[in-house]
């Protein structure tokens, strides 16, 4: 499973990632909640509190658990594991359960519940759902689920224009992950108005970055600040703006500088959770610099560098997807996003 040409998403991987995937979106506990109490009566259990998304250790993990398998159903529908991936969507996906999960929404202590990581996640799993087609029931899904994304949405068009300040982290606060994840779904829905709130939020916080001198990776990072930065500007900046943007950003890309961006993390123990992140960090590395380099001009000297650099974030986490719960229970979408970046969708 390490070597670099098991580094793009085949029917076998795409199995065993199904596979992990069915393991754990509907394993309830260990469970580790975001929930505020107002008093007694709002105590209760995930399942309780989330009808569908109450596996997979966390929430937003249980969201792009579903995320993993909704992209696997339609990308490799041969797989073994389809039949069961259909019939946990019909449990899962149904007008009682999602106004059950509006309705958590709803409380005034939810009002921050998930952002922005989970707010991200559930439009990219609802951007998902929309591109199913066939068989009849795919459809449906989409549709049932809408109300839910629709919050979500909502609550992007609310909170952005408030927030005058990006959030320049490795890990769930990250404003620029959050922002990559939604635009798939403004795109997807169709949304010009949010894309166009995304792209100016986008510019007030990072056009005017230069010389990125990457300090990462911090302990428990699962994303490079870094790179999210220049993969947000990247879907949301014309292609003519963001190829001069990127080379002020990092001008010595090509050279590998800063070498941090281009040196995969090591991973001391995986059974600690926060240490586990770092295998993800080499996940969204690979990401983004493979989405990176299918958006450059041909003969670009940063191409093969990134390239490369992908296939080594690659091999150094690929084996290690599964095996310990702390990273088994969320590692596989991480995988998924890198093996099909630069690939049309």
């Amino acid at each position: 499973m390490s070597s670099r040409s098991n580094s793009r998403l085949t029917p076998q991987i795409a199995s065993r990632f199904a596979g992990i995937a069915l393991g754990h979106v509907e394993r309830e506990y260990p469970n580790k909640l975001d929930h505020v109490l107002d008093g007694p009566a709002d105590a209760g259990g995930p399942r309780d509190l989330h009808p569908i998304f109450y596996g997979s250790f966390d929430w937003h993990s249980c969201v792009h658990g579903y995320w993993l398998l909704a992209t696997l159903l339609r990308r490799q529908p041969g797989i073994p594991e389809a039949e069961a991936i259909r019939a946990l969507f019909d449990r899962a996906f149904t007008t009682e359960n999602v106004a059950a999960e509006v309705a958590y929404l709803a409380r005034p202590s939810s009002r921050g519940f998930e952002r922005p990581y989970g707010w991200g996640w559930l439009l990219k799993l609802q951007a998902e759902l929309l591109a199913h087609e066939a068989p009849p029931s795919s459809a449906k899904w989409a549709a049932i689920h809408q109300p839910h994304a629709e919050v979500f949405a909502e609550r992007f068009r609310a909170f952005l224009p408030k927030a005058d300040y990006p959030i320049r982290t490795g890990v769930h606060s990250s404003t620029a992950f959050a922002l990559t994840l939604a635009q798939d779904y403004a795109a997807a829905a169709g949304d010009t108005a949010l894309t166009a709130l995304f792209a100016a939020k986008a510019r007030a916080w990072y056009l005017a970055d230069r010389d990125a001198q990457a300090w990462e990776p911090s302990g428990d990072e699962f994303l490079s600040a870094t790179l999210m930065e220049a993969e947000c500007l990247r879907r949301l900046l014309p292609a003519d703006e963001f190829g001069p943007w990127l080379a002020a950003f990092l001008p010595r890309a090509a050279q590998r500088q800063p070498a941090t961006l281009f040196t995969p993390a090591t991973v001391s123990d995986r059974s600690d959770g926060k240490i586990a992140h770092l295998d993800g960090l080499n996940f969204s590395r690979a990401w983004c610099w493979r989405e990176i380099a299918a958006s450059l001009p041909d003969g670009h000297p940063l191409t093969s560098v990134a390239q490369a650099t992908a296939d080594d974030h690659m091999a150094a986490s690929l084996p290690h997807v599964a095996g310990d719960y702390m990273g088994e229970h969320w590692l596989a979408s991480f995988a998924l996003l890198a093996l099909m970046a630069g690939e049309t969708a």
